[in-house]
């Protein structure tokens, strides 16, 4: 921590030194005219990776902190810099990633009078982190940096708002007394579950779901969820945020809930008698899809009291949701009920079928691709899952074509970071880099479409020397495949809503650093994509632009009807 009795010539060198005693190492952003803090970073050894847009530099801490469990640091300039960082703030706050935002402010003096870049930032944030604080005098500067840093690691976790107006940030900064530590986590064994409704309600079951929420990222140390659905024979399935929690790979996992379910997986839904809900929010994506939510109670678990939906019957539980599978598991073990047994060896029996009719389906699929011409979406991540040489990360849009990355099991295993459900443009294409950086033993490919990747182009050319290593494989249907669905749905002119335009890929990046190519050739396919893959392994970024048809749409979303047929 900073020590006591120290003098530093400013604010921001201060607040690096509180940076680097808790672990920092790395800063994301597109700081303003206050330049002393990148001075600070290199005094500190801190290394920044410099953005061309606020909005990627918020996206690239949010994907750092989300692959690694631990707090990021985003520098920015001061109002039109903070508004445009306002969609990178609303997705590190769905997302439940801890980042800590930097920004410069309008000093005391200035304020209210029409200073440059004037704004009230607090105001502005507030909404959309956990805390928003304008540090008002340099004493302030060491305890409000602490109380930050608390407040963005949580439980639970989020983003945090600093600003350090001119008249502070350039101010001596003296530690007299003793610095403020943040909170020691006590970590304490879960021990034996008080009976009540939410363990009646399991024990009684004989059909039941475990649904794994992005709450349960980094929380299923030693497969405690896996062990806790083998116990009760539950079939296993995850938010979309909550992918990469679990095995998937184990005999009990059925891929995404709601939207994104195969057919299969749907009616499973359609017939359990309990949903275990395990640090999710029950979103809307998630709950509605192909087949209409089952009317049978839901065992919520959440630490956070706002992720506790109200619109469901069922327990709902205000804990850990590690230690309350320990918990239940460990008070299950202590049941003999043999009757209880064979319904649970029945009801995994039927995951079974489910499993194997969902693996047929992916057969079929890619059978049929097969016949089709030009490279089809599952072939290209079958090509991907074959060409995997390691531990991997895939790094996901919301595009329409996207969305088959959702799809279990045409991809299955590896880590995975996808948007909340505010799915805002670009986040993918930028967050990819923040995971590079968070992850560098893993393969980082990030999976989007044309449109991202011109959202990010710029942080993707400019980061490519220093910070790069990432497979980008850009889905290129010439604009947004997603709304041009709906255009056609409703019948509308495409000549006057022209969401697509279908012709060539994106332009290209330039450099030596960067490997470049546009892939039609379905015999070529894995070739290239290995050639790609070793490219990224020797530190440089790859981009593969993949033309893709319109009618290239992930089987869910058909039954779901939220597409043409």
């Amino acid at each position: 921590m900073t020590r006591a009795g120290r003098r530093y010539t400013d604010a921001w060198s201060a607040i690096v030194d509180l940076l680097v005693a808790n672990g920092v190492d790395t800063c994301f952003g597109l700081p303003g005219d206050d330049l002393e803090l990148l001075r600070a970073l290199d005094a500190a050894g801190l290394d920044l990776v410099p953005c061309r847009d606020q909005r990627n530099a918020m996206y690239m801490a949010t994907g750092y902190a989300l692959q690694s469990g631990r707090l990021a640091v985003c520098a920015l300039g001061k109002g039109p810099a903070v508004t445009h960082a306002a969609t990178g703030l609303l997705e590190a706050r769905e997302s439940g990633a801890a980042v800590l935002v930097l920004a410069a402010g309008v000093p005391e003096r200035r304020r209210g009078s029409g200073g440059f870049q004037e704004l009230d930032q607090v105001a502005v944030t507030t909404p959309l982190v956990r805390w928003a604080h304008r540090v008002g005098h340099p004493d302030r500067v060491v305890p409000a940096t602490v109380t930050a840093l608390t407040r963005a690691m949580g439980p639970p976790a989020g983003p945090v708002f600093l600003e350090v107006p001119d008249d502070v940030r350039t101010a001596e900064i003296v530690v007299t007394g003793p610095c403020p530590t943040l909170p020691e986590p006590l970590v304490v064994e879960s021990g034996p579950v008080v009976p009540g409704p939410a363990l009646a309600a399991i024990r009684a079951s004989r059909r039941p779901v475990v649904l794994v929420g992005g709450g349960m990222r980094h929380r299923n140390a030693d497969g405690v969820v896996e062990r806790f659905a083998g116990r009760l024979g539950a079939a296993v399935f995850t938010t979309a945020s909550g992918r990469g929690a679990v095995d998937e790979r184990h005999p009990l996992f059925c891929g995404v809930a709601g939207l994104y379910a195969a057919a299969p997986a749907r009616e499973l839904w359609s017939s359990c008698d309990l949903v275990v809900s395990l640090a999710g929010r029950l979103e809307e994506t998630v709950v509605e899809g192909g087949t209409p939510w089952p009317p049978v109670p839901v065992v919520q678990v959440n630490l956070d009291p706002g992720g506790l939906s109200a619109e469901f019957s069922g327990p709902r539980v205000l804990a850990d949701a590690r230690h309350a599978v320990l918990s239940w598991s460990r008070a299950l073990d202590e049941d003999r009920d043999a009757e209880h047994a064979d319904a649970t060896e029945a009801w995994a029996g039927e995951v079974a079928v489910a499993r194997k009719a969902m693996a047929l389906e992916v057969e079929a699929e890619l059978a049929r691709a097969a016949t089709l011409p030009g490279i089809r979406v599952a072939e290209l991540l079958a090509a991907l899952d074959a060409t995997a040489g390691g531990p991997r990360v895939l790094v996901q849009e919301n595009g329409l074509q996207d969305m088959w990355s959702y799809g279990f099991p045409f991809r299955v295993g590896g880590g995975s970071i996808v948007p909340s459900e505010q799915t805002p443009l670009g986040f993918g294409a930028a967050a990819a880099i923040g995971v590079k950086r968070a992850a560098p033993g893993h393969e980082v490919t990030a999976f989007i479409g044309d449109g991202a990747f011109l959202a990010a182009r710029a942080d993707i050319a400019v980061t490519a020397p220093a910070h790069g290593g990432v497979l980008y494989v850009v889905l290129c249907n010439g604009g947004y495949g997603w709304l041009d669905a709906q255009r056609a749905r409703l019948g509308l002119d495409a000549e006057l809503y022209p969401f697509t335009r279908p012709g060539a890929p994106p332009p290209v990046l330039d450099g030596s650093d960067i490997h470049c190519r546009v892939l039609c050739d379905k015999a070529a396919l894995t070739d290239e994509v290995l050639a790609a893959r070793r490219f990224c392994s020797r530190g440089g970024t790859a981009v593969l632009r993949v033309p893709v048809a319109p009618d290239d749409i992930l089987p869910a979303l058909h039954d779901a009807g939220v597409v043409p047929q």
